[in-house]
């Protein structure tokens, strides 16, 4: 272990390059991993699955003590399991996509699953030199008392461009077009949705924002790394 074990928040809107971001600072400096995000995408996976009406805030209430969500924190295989089921895959379906807000609107999944969240940092910090955890409120309700603070964001339409890079061969569609709209409308209505449950457009208390709009994949993970380890030092 390197010093003190420390925690690194990764905040931010969607399709900002969280994901991207968080796991390769992770592996650039020994730490774990944590995508809270892809728990959300898991109880909505087993809610779907289940019949579930996610718009029915009773029934996801419910319904949310029973699966089990196993969250690996290896970043270099952050696998994520329901119910003993790999569910890496399944969980960035498009159904998942146009539901997982809604799911995480609920306070009672929210509360589930922010203590798992707490629950992976404190082993983390216990076993390890520390975590980088990526989610929307991990900065100031998950875990406030991060060491490092970073808020990703970058334009809409960088944000948009991004995720249609993603995309791009899955569907056969060359990213431009219909679906660079459509895409663009998406991350818009999650913003939207996502606003009314965390603050994904608004940095926390103590966080550096870096804006990624006009930055390479490369370019933010070393603006990340330095930042992080200013504070390690």
């Amino acid at each position: 272990m390197i010093g003190k074990a420390i925690v690194v928040a990764v905040d931010g809107p969607s399709g900002a390059g969280k994901s991207s971001v968080s796991r390769a600072v992770a592996r650039r400096l020994g730490l774990r991993y944590l995508d809270t995000g892809a728990q959300y995408r898991a109880m909505t996976w087993w809610m779907l699955r289940h019949g579930v009406n996610v718009a029915d805030r009773q029934a996801v209430t419910a319904a949310c003590d029973k699966p089990v969500v196993v969250s690996g924190t290896d970043p270099d295989d952050p696998a994520i399991t329901v119910d003993g089921q790999d569910v890496a895959e399944q969980i960035r379906t498009p159904e998942v996509t146009a539901a997982v807000s809604a799911v995480a609107a609920v306070q009672p999944v929210r509360d589930r699953l922010i203590a798992l969240q707490r629950q992976i940092i404190a082993a983390a910090l216990a076993e390890s030199d520390g975590v980088v955890a990526e989610g929307r409120d991990i900065a100031d309700v998950v875990y406030p008392a991060a060491a490092s603070k970073i808020y990703l964001t970058a334009s809409p339409e960088a944000r948009a461009e991004r995720r249609n890079a993603e995309l791009d061969g899955a569907d056969g569609s060359d990213g431009e077009g219909p679906v660079a709209e459509d895409t663009l409308a998406d991350l818009q209505r999650r913003d939207a949705e996502d606003a009314r449950t965390t603050r994904p457009l608004e940095a926390a208390p103590g966080a550096v924002v870096v804006d990624a709009t006009h930055l390479t994949l490369t370019q933010v993970i070393d603006r990340v790394v330095e930042l992080v380890e200013a504070v390690r030092i």
